[in-house]
């Protein structure tokens, strides 16, 4: 399979039909072998009903029902799995990403990169509920993760095959995706891309979401930062947090015993307590990550590196890990 598109679903019974009809609309002049992954991630209106009928006509459709409502990320990722081919590109469902820009990534992908992502330049979203919280989030995702795009929430993007093949989402890691891939080094570009308002049905995000950005983002950051060395960052505080409390408790006794002062009831012998027994326990914690860590890549057989190519003579050979 050439191609694939995923598409993840929650509430979508009237965009359903229009949505299948332009991404097959927009995918099969190119020529290529081609699929459309819808996934249901739980729907309690009748989405699932619109796309049994509709995969009983579309052969390129292949839909995904699942259990119950699991998460966006959780139905990417299920929508991953279910697909066969060596490009994925997936968009939202909502008919607000535009199928019609589908080639302009792929196009771009071809250019040597490994994932595209698509810039809303012009969105068509409520001002204070969206489009501030998502420019706020936009520049501080950029900032800490050090991949510098435009719009980190836009779904229409294009994988290649063996990069979502190293991503795994957790929580709701999706719209970290581009930082997740560049971790596993791969070559990101951008395009702009159109955006329409919405139609039919109501948005599912609100302005809520902003404060779990922020959390997922410290996830994100320390995946980049520290996923094969944990002891770098708790260690390093369990021994700074360990030296201060030493040199206050010297400090302390040296005016015990050259002074004769009363140290008893100083608030500072207990901040020395707390910071020996807090460095210790970070240290500790430290020393636990490192083992998970490693029982983490050993029993996954996840390599700690990625090869882009390997050399040799006059022939080139493309070694995914």
């Amino acid at each position: 399979m050439d191609l694939s598109v995923v598409v993840p679903l929650y509430n979508e019974e009237q965009n359903v039909p229009l949505l299948v009809e332009q991404v097959l609309r927009s995918i099969r002049p190119l020529g290529l072998e081609h699929e459309l992954v819808v996934v249901d991630d739980g729907s309690s209106d009748g989405t699932a009903e619109v796309l049994r009928g509709l995969s009983s006509s579309q052969p390129e459709l292949v839909v995904v029902l699942l259990r119950r409502n699991y998460g966006q990320s959780a139905a990417m990722a299920a929508g991953f799995d279910a697909s066969c081919g060596q490009v994925i590109v997936t968009l939202d469902g909502d008919l607000q990403n535009d199928p019609a820009d589908i080639p302009m990534l792929l196009e771009r992908l071809e250019q040597g990169f490994d994932l595209v992502s698509g810039w809303r330049h012009q969105r068509q979203d409520h001002a204070v509920s969206r489009l501030l919280p998502s420019r706020i989030a936009n520049r501080l995702i950029a900032r800490v993760t050090g991949v510098r795009l435009h719009d980190y929430g836009c779904s229409l993007k294009a994988y290649r095959r063996e990069v979502v093949d190293d991503l795994n989402l957790y929580g709701e890691l999706h719209r970290f995706l581009p930082a997740l891939a560049f971790i596993e080094g791969a070559r990101i570009s951008e395009v702009q891309v159109g955006h329409h308002a919405r139609r039919y049905g109501q948005s599912n995000y609100g302005i809520d979401r902003t404060f779990r950005v922020l959390m997922d983002l410290l996830t994100v950051w320390f995946m980049k930062r520290f996923l094969t060395r944990p002891m770098h960052v708790f260690g390093s505080a369990g021994l700074a947090a360990m030296a201060v409390g030493l040199l206050l408790t010297v400090a302390l006794v040296v005016e015990k015993l050259l002074l004769g002062a009363e140290i008893g009831d100083r608030p500072l012998l207990l901040v020395a307590l707390i910071s020996v027994v807090a460095g210790v326990q970070l240290f500790c914690f430290g020393l636990l990550a490192e083992l998970q860590m490693r029982t983490y890549h050993e029993s996954q057989g996840r390599p700690i590196y990625r090869v882009r190519e390997t050399l040799r003579g006059s022939a080139t050979t493309g070694s995914p890990a």
